[in-house]
């Protein structure tokens, strides 16, 4: 079991189980709404128990995609694929150790200048299987 709330704590969740490997997205929409790159993992929503959620804020960045905010602290705490089966949880806001480690980088064309990625994960140009 995970736990993991906002900066501010009105919201917090609960993940049942292992998580699984991470990813950080460049993207320039991630790296606008986190204030640099995104780190995040992808769970089946059942595993997941949100606590607060009143106080979450939804704000589509696409027509696809909706992102979770807190309403009060401004936490992003959310990637949400309406309709999928999966949600994304930044890993920012989890409390205590994950237990997971970055396993790729994505969107990696899109990354701000005034960073390296030196970790040696593999670094893909979008989503790997997605084309």
């Amino acid at each position: 079991m995970h736990k993991g709330a906002c900066l501010c704590g009105a919201v917090g969740f609960v993940v049942q189980g292992d998580l699984p490997e991470a990813s950080a997205c460049h993207c320039s929409t991630c790296r606008k709404t986190s204030g640099s790159h995104e780190m995040g993992v992808d769970i089946d929503k059942s595993a997941l128990e949100i606590s607060g959620s009143e106080h979450v804020t939804w704000y589509f960045s696409s027509e696809t995609v909706r992102r979770g905010f807190c309403s009060i602290c401004g936490s992003p705490m959310f990637f949400d694929p309406p309709g999928a089966d999966w949600i994304g949880l930044h890993l920012g806001s989890f409390d205590g150790p994950t237990g997971t480690r970055v396993a790729k980088h994505i969107f990696v064309a899109d990354k701000g200048d005034y960073y390296e990625i030196c970790d040696g994960a593999p670094q893909y140009e979008s989503v790997p299987g997605a084309d």
